[in-house]
């Protein structure tokens, strides 16, 4: 009787990647060792509205190693800029509508306007530091105060998912007749990209094919998009990305500097290596937006909501409609007959703002759940009993039911674990000598997007009893070789060591880029389709097989367990199937199509609780503790799991109190240009975490239930740490990050 062998998924299982990234045997894109190698280095614009009026060349040329500078007068037109979509499922995703060095406009600082080509990195620098670039500027606009009153309503923003104005019932008037009124205008300062390992892409030419390793969310996102930009056909572009030392959103768009490296590569007639650096990273990669969001809250004494008002403000760039979509959970997850969502944008000197961890939702929900904090102060509820009285079971703007929720027991569980009950409500009544401690909370909320082309995954057993299951995802930190490992083995009946998952590359069955926390559901459903359907194909393999034991055996009897096919008394491995057949192995190929038009609001949620301390003085803050709980639906690695949230969390502390960035408004320069000056959190800033998983079935997002974690734990933290601020403090700050100046 075979033993049996526990569930492989869940298992809070250690990284299969994580010898060889600690050994430094995982290689990154900037460690591919190339034969005869040339190496790129980026100039950027030193002005941010104008034109370029001469690159003096010369100088650079003439020294030892430079093989070629690229100008707009000498780089070769572009083939075709493609749209921005950001779904990155089947389309071409470039970073944004332009591509730069195609003429001599300048519509930002930092703008490529030329590269260097050098047979060492150390030359291709110098060389960049002898060209001479003269300028015709103009002066910038960049700030909201700047471009305020040249703001417009867009059709539709987030590369044209998202309508610029929604509304339903009438909001005006169900302000007008409440009880209670709560009113806010929220700030926020720029954020910038700042993943560990910088963008880097690595090109190489074999006649009219190219190779390219490239740091990237999606593979196909940049085989796809190099292919349209260049007019080379997809089947000559291989692009292999088994490691990204980071993106959160950054590199699931792609940007200039992948086609811009083959552009080169070409020109040079070598490999060629073209790396940002840490302060291009500010200016090539796009950035989340300063913004200002102005929220509104009507409800009755006892604390129903009946109107809400959420607009926003942001800068956009000259060619794209771009906003985070932050008003749009606010119109979602609250019962309110009475809703109003409305993006204002202007044009300014600055390229696209793209995505970054939890775009829209973790600005957004931070103005939402302080407003709720305002509301419940407003008229002495509980602020968990406030969300409570205001739950609904369905998607408030649809109407739809959730696919799932499990909100309420986030709010219970976390509560509890937290210790909220018993909290006295009054502002600045706790104190520890010279430090006041307060408490906040917030809902956490989003959204589980289809994406809209077939998942696949290609899954192989051998007949010495290994197995194999390929799909082209990058490996970018999240822990996916990890946990489709575990999804394989446990699809194919099999023991984790006796499987392995292969990735990074676009010769590998085609998956979307894992952006919107969509990655664990649509990969681990083509895994789990191929690696059953494997399954499947053998066991019909030994029943309808007179020499195996099986035969003859019904199809639902038989189960599997390491490797081995039993039905009754009767088994067979998977390898003594293909040895006795001469079979070296068997495969077959798995695809899920992800549903649209169904009849549910998808929706992951979660609650987020803080404790700070602020120095009565000083008007410092510290955070001593957060929880969170979350309901992510099914959990395939509770380790790489809580290490997700606890990133995205500790990222939330971040934007709190530490991250902003700003743009000099007569330079349009950002006033901090690399980590020097940008203050992210340390070790130091990090307080205890404390993570709750409240699973939940859900049957319908994708085959195993799965709603994903990579960005829930951002969202809410801000607000429940601002929330706590103003318990500990009585001062309610509106901008983010909360500095010491707000608190003196």
């Amino acid at each position: 009787m075979t033993a049996t062998i526990p569930s492989a998924l869940g298992q809070p299982l250690d990284r299969v990647d994580g010898l060889a990234k600690v050994s430094g045997s995982a290689r990154y894109s900037t460690e591919v060792p190339l034969p005869d190698m040339a190496y790129a280095c980026v100039v950027g614009s030193r002005i941010a509205a104008g034109r370029v009026t001469e690159i003096d060349t010369s100088a650079a040329l003439a020294e030892e190693g430079v093989l070629a500078v690229l100008t707009h007068r000498t780089l070769p037109e572009i083939a075709e800029q493609p749209p921005l979509i950001p779904s990155l499922a089947g389309t071409a995703a470039p970073g944004q509508t332009f591509f730069p060095m195609q003429d001599d406009t300048v519509h930002y600082a930092g703008q490529q306007i030329a590269i260097v080509l050098a047979d060492t990195w150390e030359r291709a620098q110098h060389g960049a530091r002898l060209l001479r670039v003269t300028y015709e500027e103009t002066p910038p606009v960049t700030t909201l105060d700047q471009g305020r009153d040249r703001s417009y309503v867009p059709e539709r923003i987030f590369g044209g998912w998202i309508p610029g104005h929604i509304e339903r019932g009438d909001v005006e008037a169900a302000l007008q007749d409440a009880d209670v009124r709560v009113d806010g205008t929220y700030t926020y300062a720029a954020n910038n990209h700042n993943p560990i390992e910088p963008s880097c892409t690595t090109a190489q030419w074999d006649g009219d094919e190219l190779l390219l390793y490239d740091s990237t969310q999606g593979v196909n996102a940049t085989q796809m998009t190099v292919s349209r930009l260049l007019g080379v056909p997809m089947s000559k572009i291989r692009v292999i990305g088994h490691y990204a030392g980071g993106s959160f959103g950054c590199k699931a768009m792609i940007h200039a500097h992948s086609a811009l490296a083959a552009m080169a590569a070409r020109e040079v007639g070598r490999p060629v290596k073209l790396a940002l650096t840490r302060e291009q990273m500010f200016t090539s990669v796009g950035h989340r937006e300063e913004q200002e969001q102005h929220v509104t809250l009507g409800a009755t004494r006892d604390g129903r909501l009946t109107g809400i008002r959420h607009h926003k403000l942001s800068p956009t760039s000259h060619f794209d409609d771009w906003a985070e979509p932050s008003v749009g959970t606010s119109s979602q997850i609250y019962a309110c007959p009475a809703y109003e969502g409305e993006y204002r944008l202007f044009r300014a000197n600055t390229m696209t703002p793209t995505f970054m961890r939890a775009p829209g939702e973790a600005s957004g929900m931070y103005a939402l759940e302080c407003s709720m904090d305002e509301l419940a102060h407003e008229l002495g509820l509980d602020p968990i009993e406030l969300r409570l009285r205001n739950h609904t079971d369905v998607d408030a703007m649809s109407g739809l039911p959730w696919s799932s929720s499990g909100l309420r027991e986030c709010y219970d569980r976390g509560a509890r674990r937290f210790g909220w009950a018993g909290r006295d409500p009054r502002p600045g009544v706790r104190r520890e000598g010279n430090w006041l401690i307060g408490t906040g909370m917030a809902t956490a909320v989003y959204p589980v997007a289809p994406l809209a082309n077939p998942q696949r995954a290609r899954a192989r057993v051998y007949a010495d009893g290994t197995a194999v299951v390929q799909a082209a995802t990058p490996e970018f930190g999240t822990g996916v070789a990890t946990v489709m490992t575990q999804v394989a083995a446990e699809g194919l009946g099999m023991r984790m060591d006796r499987c392995r998952f292969e990735f990074g590359d676009t010769d590998l069955p085609n998956i979307a880029a894992a952006v919107g926390s969509s990655g664990a559901g649509m990969i681990s459903a083509a895994v789990h389709s191929a690696a059953t359907a494997l399954r499947g194909q053998l066991i019909m393999s030994a029943v309808g097989d007179p020499g195996s034991p099986l035969h003859g055996a019904d199809l639902v009897d038989v189960v599997v367990q390491d490797g081995i096919m039993t039905a009754g008394t009767a088994s067979e491995s998977y390898g003594d199937l293909l040895q006795r057949n001469f079979r070296p192995d068997a495969e077959a190929v798995g695809q899920w199509n992800p549903p649209h038009d169904i009849p549910y609001g998808m929706m992951t949620f979660g609650a987020q609780f803080a404790e700070v301390a602020v120095d009565a003085e000083l008007g410092l803050v510290r955070v001593r503790r957060m929880t969170g709980a979350f309901a992510p639906g099914r959990v395939l690695n509770a380790k790489t799991a809580r290490s997700q949230l606890m990133g995205g969390m500790l990222w939330g502390l971040g934007q709190a109190l530490l991250e902003a960035n700003h743009m000099q408004p007569d330079t349009g320069r950002w006033v901090s240009a690399s980590l020097g000056e940008y203050l992210v959190p340390v070790n130091a800033d990090a307080p205890d975490v404390d993570i709750e998983l409240v699973e939940v079935e859900d049957d319908i997002v994708n085959p195993l239930g799965v709603k994903g974690v990579g960005e829930i734990g951002q969202v809410g933290v801000a607000a429940a740490i601002a929330n706590a601020v103003h318990h500990a403090t009585g001062r309610r700050v509106r901008k983010l990050p909360i500095t010491i100046e707000d608190l003196l």
